[in-house]
């Protein structure tokens, strides 16, 4: 149910004009944290001045460029010496630990080891420029209160506490091998690399390294292609940008080339990938706004819901998940996707015409009375997605009012996506009455009636 991309194209572009303006930003280049941190780079082979770190009111910390940057041209060349990858780790104090380890280590607990290892030898350690100017906390749901994550959407709550799951079991697994570092720590080992430490780790790989995909380390366990990328990770995303990125192998170099070009004194971006909002909170801690891959989930739950009294409800739903039809059903602000629209229509079916299921999964249109159905239980799912949304926003500003910053931080961003989602769901249900306002048609001949 597309068709009003044009308009939809405009009216972003309008937005983001108007976003633009209203920007202001402040240096930091002469801070003494990023003063630490140029040096540190020069040192290691890294020269560019073409971008400055400043903060936007908009974004928080970024990357402004100091002159005009044409399509084309090289938004930043970062030496391999500034990357910090497996090898790093491995030709470091901690390399025969990680190497006489049995079994094998991923790659991802090794960075992650690491950054918790070089943050509590502080100012000694040798990447203490780099680590200083880390987050010292995340607003990505592994840091969630239960609170914030009981307003966050179903679809994401349920990857959230997946994701809080796999960082309790990446702590908890490798209580042996912590404890095997304590000669290399000043503290007892149940001090340093704590459940909290790996968190802020975790996140910090997860939300900031590039991908760099590299021979794996026979003393690794797993794909080896997380690279941190000092400086560089201050490039924030921006879903219509267009960048070329990439380790160069012959200039031993990560290189980010700007497609569409950036102007003198405005904040450079990058495009971290096509996703939507959900997607954006759940990896890097943040939502953009007016995203157009934006979309709101449907669960199987609310789909139950809204056809509830249906006697062969439960055949159809083992049928559609036996056809992977309750996986990434979605609406968007052009309307339901066509995964939804076809599950609904069959869900429209009754039990007798059960040997046209299958027809209908595969495109076959149904008649003109079920057709309608399918659109009104569609503007049904996106009451109810509204009223969710509504409830949220309702308890956010509740919380408000009783937490203290850190939790403030987090309501901030599930209230940002919250917002963005009830846009989305307005816009679906203004497409779906538009839909319903069309005069009938006779269906085809070979329509399921």
């Amino acid at each position: 149910m597309r068709g009003h991309g044009l308009r939809a194209g405009r009216v972003s572009r309008k937005r983001r004009r108007k976003r633009e303006s209203a920007v202001h930003s402040v240096s930091l280049c002469h801070e003494l944290q990023y003063v630490r941190l140029m040096k540190f780079l020069h040192q290691r082979g890294f020269t560019s001045t073409l971008l400055q770190p400043h903060s936007f009111t908009d974004t928080g910390r970024g990357l402004q460029a100091q002159k005009t940057i044409k399509p084309g041209q090289m938004l930043i060349s970062l030496p391999e010496s500034c990357l910090l990858t497996t090898s790093t780790v491995l030709d470091s104090y901690l390399g025969p630990y990680i190497k006489s380890w049995k079994p094998r280590l991923s790659p991802l607990l090794v960075l992650c080891v690491f950054l918790v290892c070089e943050r509590h030898r502080g100012e000694a350690s040798d990447w203490f420029p780099y680590i200083e100017v880390l987050p010292p906390a995340y607003t990505c749901p592994t840091y969630f209160a239960d609170d914030v994550m009981t307003i966050l959407p179903n679809s994401l709550r349920g990857r959230s506490l997946e994701q809080r799951e796999a960082v309790l079991q990446l702590h908890s697994f490798n209580q042996d091998f912590f404890r095997s570092l304590q000669a290399v720590l000043t503290q007892p080992v149940e001090q340093v690399l704590t459940y909290e430490a790996l968190r802020w780790a975790w996140c910090s790989v997860n939300t900031r390294s590039v991908f760099m995909n590299r021979t794996s380390s026979h003393f690794l366990s797993g794909e080896d292609v997380y690279a941190l990328a000092p400086f560089l990770d201050l490039l924030n995303h921006r879903p219509d940008v267009q960048v070329s990125a990439g380790f160069h192998d012959v200039r031993r170099c990560y290189e980010i080339r700007s497609v569409c070009g950036t102007l003198c004194y405005q904040q450079a971006f990058i495009n971290y990938g096509s996703h939507d909002n959900q997607r954006l909170l759940l990896e890097y801690g943040f939502v953009a706004p007016g995203n157009p891959h934006s979309v709101v989930y449907v669960d199987k739950g609310l789909l139950c819901e809204v056809v509830r009294g249906d006697r062969s409800l439960d055949q159809k739903m083992k049928f559609l998940a036996e056809n992977s039809f309750l996986r990434d059903l979605t609406v968007s602000s052009d309307g339901p996707s066509w995964r939804l629209m076809t599950a609904l229509r069959l869900l429209s079916l009754p039990q007798t015409l059960y040997p046209q299921w299958k027809a209908v999964l595969l495109g076959q249109a149904v008649c003109a009375e079920r057709e309608t159905w399918s659109v009104q239980a569609a503007k049904r799912v996106c009451q109810r997605l509204l009223q969710d949304t509504h409830t949220a926003l309702h308890k956010i500003t509740l919380l408000f009012q009783q937490c203290d910053q850190p939790i403030r931080e987090q309501l901030d961003v599930v209230r940002s996506l919250r917002q963005e989602e009830k846009c989305i769901l307005g816009s679906c249900l203004d497409t779906l009455t538009q839909a319903d306002d069309l005069p009938s048609q006779r269906p085809d001949d070979g329509a399921v009636s």
